[in-house]
């Protein structure tokens, strides 16, 4: 097998690493072994391998988390969902890839552990893991995770500096997909709770960090909703079957959510300016959605909802979510009806769509997604999709024979650029030697040679969501 380099230390000559970064692989659990399998270090990395060129517009964090467990108990029950969090970030100044480091989140229960000092803020839930998304809002880092802990600020270093609702002192979850309007700066997020399952909230942080508005909404059970849209006048808020289950918790899963067909499936449209009661409910056969696209409202009143669709998911695992029967669909809500209008965009299994988010509620033509392998949790090499919804073609972008990528970020070139004129940014992943690059893809060029190709010499394990956050101006 090929060996694998890194940077000991800052300044030092290329070492072989491979196997101190690889985890011997564990059969009782997909998400603990390969591609999947958690690091056991924090790496800091100052020289690094381009090819291409880098745009000099793209000035910036790129950054990405996931579960990367220190320690598991249990490996038949570890959850995915459920490992402590750990961000990586690839800094990039005037053409130049300055570094790559990695970094768990300093919350209670990785600092104490490490016997590191505890962060500043404030503390919220029982379990204080902080590792599905991670933004820029307010010119500061903020680490995200859904339906208990708070919050973690990083500083430009990724060095966890403080828990909290960002600067607001409103006790509630938060979300992993908040999403901003780019027209006020305001964040909107549909919160869900692991303990106070009968009921959500929705948020909507200022620019100023603060909580100005709360509401919400009772439900008759605790769905999971990982994901939320907005539209230029409505929250689309997902009730899918999906839900806190007494039954799996008492069978040892460590996340308490089950599928539930008997469970009615439904979206909602919540006025941004209204109250729970002015909820409009919208029926649909039962499915699940990690992930939307976009939302808008067309001109006729009928509301369009871009999403990731699963037929179903957490049936038969107790491990990660199972992938059965993926579609990227088109879901029409009609001003005069009360049921979905399902079209389906493409039949080809994919997950974590992106778009230009310089259009969040409004209407767009581009979207991006990558395929996932049927298999359920085994990686394969993957592709991006490029989906035109004027025109209905789709465009794949191949990474490589042994190459799987995670999600995909788009950048625009710059402030008034079109729709696909920009970058598309993602972590790569090689399934055979187990390192890892950063590809930085032409949005106009799909399919041709990538712009630039940032080697990196520590592996990074595959997990979940990531963005692109520049420096301030």
């Amino acid at each position: 097998m090929e060996t694998i380099t890194r940077l000991v230390e800052k300044g030092t000559a290329w070492a072989i690493t491979q196997r101190q970064n690889r985890v011997p692989y564990q059969a009782e659990n997909p998400f603990l072994a390969g591609a999947f399998a958690p690091l056991k270090e924090e790496y800091t990395e100052t020289e690094l391998q381009v090819t291409g060129t880098i745009p000099q517009e793209l000035t910036g964090l790129l950054l990405r988390i996931g579960p990367n467990p220190q320690h598991v108990a249990n490996p038949a029950t570890y959850n995915w969902f459920l490992g402590d969090g750990m961000v990586h970030g690839l800094r990039l100044q005037e053409g130049k890839a300055q570094w790559y480091r990695n970094r768990y989140i300093g919350t209670d229960s990785i600092n104490t552990k490490r016997g590191l000092p505890l962060v500043d803020g404030a503390r919220r839930g029982i379990f204080d893991t902080v590792n599905t998304n991670i933004i820029g809002h307010q010119g500061k880092l903020w680490a995200l995770v859904e339906a208990g802990s708070y919050p973690a600020q990083l500083d430009n270093q990724l060095n966890t500096v403080k828990m909290g609702l960002f600067d607001s002192d409103i006790n509630s979850s938060f979300t992993a997909h908040p999403h901003v309007d780019p027209d006020t700066g305001e964040m909107h997020a549909i919160c869900y709770d692991g303990l106070l399952h009968r009921r959500i909230n929705y948020l909507v942080i200022g620019t100023d960090g603060q909580v100005k508005r709360q509401v919400t909404i009772p439900l008759t059970h605790g769905p999971m909703i990982h994901d939320c849209a907005i539209t230029k006048n409505n929250v689309v808020i997902l009730d899918l079957p999906v839900h806190f289950s007494v039954k799996t918790a008492l069978a040892g899963g460590g996340l308490p959510y089950a599928w539930d067909e008997k469970q009615p499936a439904r979206i909602g449209l919540l006025p941004r300016h209204g109250q729970a009661d002015d909820m409009r409910w919208f029926d649909v056969d039962p499915c699940y959605c990690f992930h939307i696209c976009n939302a808008f409202e067309e001109s006729n009143g009928d509301t369009i909802v871009d999403l990731v669709v699963h037929g179903r998911t957490f049936y038969r695992s107790l491990q990660g979510p199972e992938a059965e029967n993926i579609k990227f669909e088109r879901w029409l809500l009609p001003a005069n009806g009360s049921r979905v209008q399902r079209k389906v965009i493409s039949l080809e299994a994919q997950e974590f769509p992106r778009f230009d988010e310089r259009l969040t509620g409004k209407s767009y033509r581009y979207a991006y997604a990558v395929g996932i392998a049927a298999s359920d949790e085994v990686p394969q090499p993957n592709a991006l999709f490029r989906h035109d919804l004027q025109t209905g073609e789709t465009i794949k972008h191949d990474y490589g024979a042994n190459y799987v990528t995670g999600e995909v970020v788009f950048v625009p070139s710059h402030a008034n650029s079109a729709e696909d004129e920009g970058w598309l940014m993602s972590y790569v992943h090689n399934l055979v030697c187990g390192t890892s690059r950063v590809v930085i893809l032409d949005a106009k060029k799909l399919g041709q040679t990538p712009q630039a190709i940032i080697e990196l010499p520590v592996r990074v394990p595959l997990g979940f969501h990531g963005n692109w956050v520049a420096d301030a101006s």
